[in-house]
């Protein structure tokens, strides 16, 4: 059959299914639709209590919201006060991060040293999964092989479907540790196949941190300074969790209410990280700088950047959307800790490594952007940068490509989505059953030969 054939067909069955795609503005306007999971003010369906992760970004006072500033609590403490002991003393944060997601406590020095050897030891992929898994079916899309290749570890597992939670810690760990493995040599193959470049593939090293060996594994050469690796290993700090509403917690959370594998459940939290409105919004952000840098011809002119800006907002520049990505959050209201953190740790990096105007940019278009959204969409609440806003170009001053940037995310987020795993199998014993109510209640069976 055709493909010029197989063409025709589909477009004249979507002729046919035009109107059972479509719904009147209102049809949606009853108020017990949660369109989206979200209440009337924004706020999210409140489906259950969870003791890991914490997001609060406004506070209630008599019924309505209040702005406030952004807060991001792992088990309780707060992922600044984490972020800066470590840059203090200068250490690798993101293994104690895991340790505090999945047992639910700061480990002692003896437990911390324990665990990271357990997971040194655990980012050794099964023999022949390289060959077999990866590289005889590469992909242009990383997501889409890391999302295969966990799939995959199911015949791997000796107790795939063990629930009890001893198998589920030890899956978890495999997970968190393989995650960076998997793919860095996704990575390789896709270069080698799909880019054409040369093809290397570096084992992982047990003795060094989760930063330092993915940057190793990911370069030709290995080289990396520890500045870069404390970089990185900010990142992942940053992205590990972020409450159980995100979309990709979410996902992982309902399928583990039906009592499905973890590896399944692991498997559609990545699915669900592809999307661009999730994971892969600090790549809309970068696509935007592009052209924001291409269109305006002095970055310095704060006016010239405004009056771009104001035309990407109208829809009339940009990629038409209407959105000048980055700027605002579904909670966050004054600021976003995550994107407060990177600001402050990145401006050496950046200097370093040649892109000190582009972070500058970065901040203009954030001072710029906000009062010209607030002014032009007429917003009541306070807006502010979110962490997609500088990750992407971090991850450039970094030397790491754009097909990276999603799938590093889920090298940070897999601690926290396998966290929110064990405590829904664990403590929760309801399978998540929202309800849609269907818009035609009946029509009847027409006979073929009275068919039109």
């Amino acid at each position: 059959m055709s493909s010029n054939y197989i063409n025709e067909y589909m477009l004249r069955l979507k002729d046919l299914m035009r109107d059972q795609y479509t719904f009147k503005p209102t049809e949606h306007d009853d108020p017990n639709i949660k369109r989206g999971l979200r209440n009337a003010d924004g706020t999210g369906v409140l489906l259950g209590i969870t003791k890991i992760g914490s997001v609060q970004g406004y506070t209630i006072q008599d019924g309505e919201r209040m702005p406030a500033p952004g807060r991001l609590y792992y088990r309780g403490i707060s992922v600044e006060d984490i972020v800066e002991s470590h840059r203090k003393n200068k250490t690798f944060g993101f293994s104690e991060v895991v340790f505090l997601l999945l047992v639910g406590k700061l480990p002692t020095a003896s437990q911390l040293k324990e665990f990271e050897t357990m997971m040194a030891e655990a980012r050794q992929l099964p023999k022949s999964f390289v060959e077999d898994m990866i590289l005889r079916a590469p992909s242009p899309d990383i997501m889409n092989k890391l999302a295969r290749c966990v799939l995959a570890l199911y015949s791997y597992d000796d107790r795939p479907d063990d629930l009890s939670p001893e198998n589920l810690m030890r899956q978890s760990i495999e997970l968190v540790a393989r995650f960076p493995s998997i793919v860095a040599n996704a990575f390789a193959a896709k270069r080698h196949y799909y880019d054409h470049d040369s093809l290397f593939i570096h084992n992982t090293n047990p003795e060094l941190s989760v930063a330092e060996d993915f940057l190793r594994m990911m370069r030709k050469d290995n080289a990396f300074t520890i500045e870069e690796a404390r970089l990185l290993d900010l990142m992942l700090m940053i992205h590990a969790e972020h409450g159980g509403g995100n979309n990709s917690t979410y996902v992982c959370r309902a399928m583990s209410s039906s009592r499905t594998d973890t590896y399944s459940a692991i498997a559609g939290a990545v699915g669900s990280l592809k999307g661009p409105l999730h994971g892969g919004a600090n790549a809309k952000v970068m696509q935007m700088f592009r052209d924001i840098q291409e269109h305006v011809r002095d970055y310095t002119d704060e006016d010239e950047l405004t009056a771009y800006l104001a035309k990407i907002l109208r829809g009339s520049a940009n990629d038409g959307s209407g959105k000048i990505y980055g700027l605002g959050h579904a909670v966050y209201t004054i600021s976003d800790p995550r994107c407060e953190l990177l600001k402050k740790y990145s401006r050496a990096v950046a200097e370093r490594s040649g892109h000190l105007d582009e972070f500058e940019l970065m901040l203009r278009i954030e001072k710029c952007g906000i009062p010209l959204i607030t002014k032009m969409k007429n917003l009541d609440m306070p807006i502010c940068a979110n962490v997609d806003m500088y990750s992407g170009l971090i991850y450039e001053f970094l030397g790491i490509p754009q097909a990276l940037f999603t799938p590093l995310f889920a090298i940070a987020r897999v601690s926290g989505w396998c966290a929110n795993r064990m405590e829904e199998v664990l403590t929760c014993n309801r399978i998540h059953r929202p309800a849609y109510r269907a818009e035609k209640l009946r029509v009847p069976y027409v006979e073929m030969q009275d068919r039109v």
